[in-house]
């Protein structure tokens, strides 16, 4: 006997590590909140980023790095939807897929975290001459160089356990990472941290948001994805997207970009950096949420326009 749409599972694809976990069951936890009636399965998937934890991010070649298998396991079948962290997932739509579920943003900045018993550091200036910085992000380092050129920019991989306990070996004086990572993990108040915020340094493209992708022919699920949507933040993120997509950079990139929401008015303001930091070229533009995609247009424009093209290669995206 077939089982009807109500009885079948609702399987959600998700990579293995505690965070992505947490993710995976925060959606679930959305989707119960809307009253589905399918019990919902949690569907393990390993990624390429998960299985080389040697060579640095950049290296990889291609985009997506964290996300095709995840998406696989969607397009064959195994799974009815995939989350993402959004800022991992290319702007390209995937052939088979759509982007049906952004729930509310979580918190959006990086954060620098100390060894444990650090004292606390007030500002970037505050660091030591030549600190270790611990950080795969080629925008975390163009950043945090074009404040220190003395910094130095070392190579981490791992999920975010793995990293801090190198960090308390004493391979890094501290590591830069995502704060929505770490406040989801309950691992913020544990540490020594310094808030990195705009214009000193900003986020990611879609950081601190989720991406819900299902089968593009799916409209049962992309409906409940939909439903758990929140409108602001897929303007927001939809605004950035379009700023990464026109400017063809993949989510390596050192591009940063920050959306501000006032009175159903977007606001994006972009930053595009020399990977050693020494050249910063920002633009802003705004408008209604309905001009979300043109915004993130025309910001890429006028970053284009003062020279940003040369300082963005995209063969090292991934």
């Amino acid at each position: 006997m077939n089982q009807t749409s109500e009885q079948r599972p609702l399987r959600i694809a998700t990579r293995a590590s505690r965070l992505a976990l947490w993710q995976a069951y925060y959606v679930s936890d959305l989707l119960k909140s809307i009253s589905i009636d399918r019990p919902i399965e949690i569907v393990h998937i390993t990624s390429e980023g998960d299985r080389d934890l040697t060579s640095p991010l950049s290296e990889f070649g291609g985009l997506g790095v964290f996300t095709r298998e995840v998406q696989k396991a969607v397009l064959d079948g195994r799974a009815d939807l995939a989350v993402h962290s959004l800022k991992d997932l290319p702007t390209e739509q995937a052939p088979g897929l759509q982007l049906a579920g952004i729930p509310e943003r979580g918190p959006l900045y990086d954060v620098l975290i100390f060894p444990q018993g650090s004292a606390a550091v007030n500002s970037i200036s505050d660091l030591p001459a030549d600190a270790r910085i611990g950080t795969g992000s080629l925008r975390r380092r163009a950043q945090l160089l074009n404040h220190r050129a003395d910094l130095q920019m070392l190579e981490v991989r791992g999920n975010v356990e793995t990293r801090l306990k190198k960090l308390d070996a004493g391979e890094y004086d501290a590591l830069c990472l995502a704060e929505a990572g770490m406040v989801r993990l309950e691992l913020l108040e544990q540490r020594t941290s310094l808030l990195l915020t705009p214009p000193d340094v900003y986020p990611a493209v879609g950081q601190g948001a989720l991406g819900i992708e299902c089968r593009a022919d799916d409209n049962e699920t992309g409906s409940l994805l939909n439903a758990i949507s929140d409108e602001s933040t897929k303007a927001a993120t939809t605004a950035e997207r379009s700023l990464l997509a026109f400017l063809r950079a993949g989510c390596h990139a050192p591009i940063g970009a920050l959306s501000q929401i006032k009175d159903n008015e977007l606001t994006l303001e972009a930053v595009v950096l020399s990977a050693d930091g020494q050249e910063r070229i920002t633009a802003t533009a705004s408008g209604t949420f309905e001009e979300a995609a043109e915004i993130g247009i025309q910001a890429a424009q006028k970053l284009l326009d003062t020279g940003a093209g040369r300082l963005i290669s995209t063969d090292d995206d991934s």
